[in-house]
């Protein structure tokens, strides 16, 4: 047998291995948890406005007859903090605009935003010089001319003031929209959509010690960080979490906690860095289970509408809520009156967002998807 040659069994040869594309998660149901979030955020928002800012906070101001922190400490001390909710409707953004914008081309990328950001938008410009008018004394009231620019939405790239001083982050979305458009020209991917969080990031990093008004400009350092974290949390959404995507969650955490700082120290904000850090981290490890699936199971209806409250309410609480308050302040309980007028806020913004917001963006989408229809056809009538 010694002898015998060894004969070996042929081996199969290995396979090569081959990284498969990766895949994107089934269609999952609405994200119910999304809207109360965005609800409680733009809550947040309006009571800090009502009760939390220096601007309240101090004698002599023109909505309370002293400051809150004296007139009602418990809700001061947690009013302080509620400007952190602009900071959670950035992320939100990110969110939502990556999700309802997947395989989308470019023009239905631009009517969904149209008739999403506008037709709320114009009632409340409207609606608030409306208050002022009648409410004079708290706010300065804008010119005619300055009001119709109001209407563009980009009053603040035309060094023209606000009607509504909570104005100021639409500017910031509205260049967050002109710079993913880009991206989803090139058709949405994860890929593509990593290296834009990566090349903004880069950019809003450069922007503040470059000294280029145009690259400041456009990179936003204040806000970009905001929608790049939520860019991030839709990618695990679709695609789940890796190491990459957690690394740009981490970095948005990281210059997010620094931009807190500086609004605390160079905005009318109350609170502490601290404080705020921790609410703000908080929200991220909500948005973290959201993204991840673990709030699936709610889905209560009502939500939805909560939701649909959190636009109008926001465009509209400030200013005119706190001239409301100026002129009731001496007729009824502190806390009763602030939460009265969030009552009649909510109540204002569902009216608007079914009788407004709905039916003038049916209108205005199918106007704008007849001129497209219209651009393709080379401007034959059809």
């Amino acid at each position: 047998m010694s002898g015998l040659p060894l004969i070996r069994t042929a081996q199969p040869l290995p396979t090569p291995l081959v990284v498969p594309p990766r895949p994107s998660r089934a269609r999952r149901p609405r994200l119910y948890a999304l809207d109360g979030i965005r609800l409680l955020a733009a809550l947040m928002v309006a009571v800090h406005h009502y009760a939390g800012t220096r601007r309240v906070n101090q004698p002599g101001n023109l909505i309370w007859d002293r400051p809150t922190s004296d007139i009602m400490p418990t809700v001061f001390h947690f009013a302080a903090y509620g400007w952190i909710g602009v900071e959670i409707f950035f992320v939100i953004s990110g969110f939502v605009i990556c999700m309802s914008c997947w395989g989308r081309t470019p023009r239905q990328f631009f009517v969904s935003r149209v008739i999403r950001l506008y037709p709320a938008y114009w009632f409340a410009v409207l609606f608030t010089t409306g208050v002022l008018v009648a409410l004079p004394g708290v706010w300065e009231r804008l010119r005619l001319r300055d009001v119709l620019l109001n209407l563009t939405m980009l009053q603040s790239g035309s060094g023209v003031q606000n009607v509504d001083g909570v104005y100021w982050t639409l500017w910031s979305e509205l260049r967050f929209y002109l710079l993913f458009l880009v991206v989803v020209w090139m058709g949405l991917t994860y890929r593509r959509v990593v290296v834009f969080c990566c090349v903004w990031g880069a950019a809003a990093m450069l922007a503040p010690v470059a000294k280029l008004p145009l690259l400041e400009l456009v990179a936003d350092p204040e806000a970009s960080w905001y929608f790049i974290a939520g860019l991030a949390l839709y990618l695990m959404h679709r695609f789940g979490q890796d190491l990459l995507l957690w690394g740009i969650l981490a970095m948005a955490w990281l210059m997010g906690q620094k931009e807190l700082g500086q609004r605390i120290d160079e905005v009318e904000h109350v609170g502490s860095w601290r404080g705020a850090v921790v609410i703000f981290t908080v929200f991220l490890l909500i948005m973290v289970a959201v993204a991840l699936g673990f709030t699936d199971r709610i889905r209560w209806r009502w939500l939805v509408t909560a939701g649909s409250l959190t636009y109008p309410l926001y465009l509209m609480h400030y200013a005119a809520g706190t001239a409301v308050i100026s002129r009731l302040r001496d007729d009824m309980d502190p806390r009763l009156l602030v939460a009265s007028v969030l009552a009649g806020f909510l109540a204002l913004s569902w009216a608007v967002h079914r009788f407004v917001e709905r039916p003038v963006a049916g209108v205005v989408k199918r106007g704008l998807d007849g001129a497209f229809a219209r651009v393709r056809s080379g401007g034959q009538a059809g």
